[in-house]
């Protein structure tokens, strides 16, 4: 009996693989839904999100004319999301146009410092304490106005990018029911000591450009199953808003290559990038900002969680420079129509790992570290204090204040593997649910994301 059931469930598995034949859309197409998820940076995710295809007579299936996508949503960790976004190939012909308006509301944005192991990482306070402690929090707000254009040289895959942003930043202590009035923060640690530079603690305005240029071989871009893609690009500000002396140009590039194993149904892919500052200083608060021409996700930010180490805390390793990567196998194991729609279900294990390579102000966390006033655990100086108004207490006992801003630890290798579950219509809306482990204590435990896309 136990064989007869487990030759019906691999019949059906089998009768839905084998039904792969897809019908090109045409038209207008919605992919409406709740936006509930879980992130375990963010928390709880709640509210509601679309993407909107634009089929046209479906001649260009499975690229869409247009896309359009509208989230507006709140996680229970104090972030809000609001977001819209326009991508098109073909309105223009011979230019791709994509922009975004986006604002990122967040009371209790995750800090861990600066420069990845030379950062202490202490997971028995990264959370709001009952006595209502957030070392690793602070207030991050954005605004930010993103466009890109794009556009090939002549018939070959090769092309060139082109683009300009407004980025508005609101950053400060953090703001929660839970925390205690005036409750230090590594992030009041690195301010008070200028790690984090005065005129760079209250956030700051910036209008970017970018310029590069672009190679695609995919067979197509959101659901690859072979090909290359190419991005190298240079972008910076001349910091003509807030005028904090804050001028900058970043490289990045990003390699991403798809070899089909088993045809259509077995991929292996991977993704190595790199981003680093050329010239110049840019602010502690754009460190975190990984760039890219065509958005996976809505806010891509790093070195650290589901955007580029899965596993990692948000943010672990900020830097003037990261170099990273992605490794997965993308098995398309069931293709099926249905309510209309052409879907595909996929798992991708996946195994990512990353480092900085270039520091930032790390000299002034060793020169605050050398301190000998700040490493003597007996001292006035040595330790964070909390004053509640009657009594002044010692919040972390076991680490002088001279271990929390700087470990001594070299950078290292961060790493994170897992797995995920992708429910993917007509090729291009693409439901995620990954669980990834970190390799490494130090940078965090089990990250789980519910979200859209896959990160390359």
């Amino acid at each position: 009996m136990k064989r007869k059931v487990l030759a019906l469930i691999i019949a059906a598995f089998s009768a839905l693989a084998l039904n792969a034949q897809e019908v090109a859309k045409t038209g207008l197409n919605f992919g409406p839904l709740p936006a509930v998820g879980y992130s375990s940076d963010l928390g709880w995710h709640y509210g509601a999100l679309s993407d909107i295809f634009w089929y046209g007579d479906g001649s260009k299936y499975p690229d869409y004319v247009w896309k359009a996508n509208v989230e507006v949503s709140q996680y229970s960790k104090g972030n809000t999301v609001l977001h819209s976004f326009f991508d098109s190939k073909y309105l223009i012909p011979g230019l791709r146009v994509s922009a975004a308006v986006s604002y990122f509301g967040n009371k209790t944005y995750n800090f861990y410092g600066f420069n990845g192991a030379p950062s202490i990482y202490l997971p028995e306070y990264d959370k709001i304490t009952d006595d209502g402690f957030g070392f690793y929090l602070m207030r991050r707000d954005i605004f930010r106005v993103m466009t890109c254009f794009q556009g090939n040289f002549g018939k070959s895959r090769w092309g060139w990018a082109a683009g300009l942003s407004y980025w508005y930043f609101r950053t400060g202590s953090a703001e929660n029911k839970g925390l205690a009035n005036n409750s230090p923060s590594l992030y009041q640690l690195y301010t008070q000591h200028n790690i984090i530079p005065e005129n760079e603690m209250y956030g700051g305005q910036h209008l970017e450009l970018k310029a590069g240029i672009v190679y695609d071989s995919r067979d197509h871009e959101n659901n690859p199953t072979r090909g290359t893609n190419l991005e190298v690009y240079a972008f910076g500000s001349p910091d003509i808003i807030s005028k904090h002396g804050n001028h900058y140009i970043k490289l990045a590039a990003h390699f991403k290559q798809f070899v089909p194993l088993v045809k259509e149904r077995l991929t292996f892919g991977f993704h190595l990038a790199y981003q680093g500052l050329v010239a110049g200083k840019a602010p502690f608060y754009m460190l975190q900002s990984i760039q890219s021409l065509n958005m996976k996700q809505i806010n891509t930010e790093g070195l650290g969680s589901t955007c580029t180490v899965r596993g990692t805390v948000s943010n672990r390793m900020m830097g003037n420079g990261y170099a990273w990567g992605n490794f997965e196998l993308r098995y398309n194991f069931a293709r099926f129509r249905w309510i209309g729609q052409n879907w595909t279900l996929a798992t991708n294990p996946f195994f990512d790992a990353g480092m900085v390579v270039q520091p930032y102000r790390l000299e002034y966390m060793q020169r605050v570290a050398g301190n000998p006033r700040y490493n003597d655990p007996t001292g006035d100086y040595s330790h964070i204090r909390y004053y509640d108004g009657e009594k002044t207490t010692v919040l972390i006992p076991d680490k002088t204040i001279a271990e929390l801003i700087y470990t001594g630890n070299k950078e290292k290798l961060h790493m994170g593997a897992g797995i995920g579950l992708h429910v993917i219509m007509n090729q291009n809306f693409n439901i995620n649910f990954e669980f990834a482990k970190c390799l490494d204590p130090n940078d965090g435990n089990i990250g789980i994301n519910i979200g859209l896309n896959y990160i390359f």
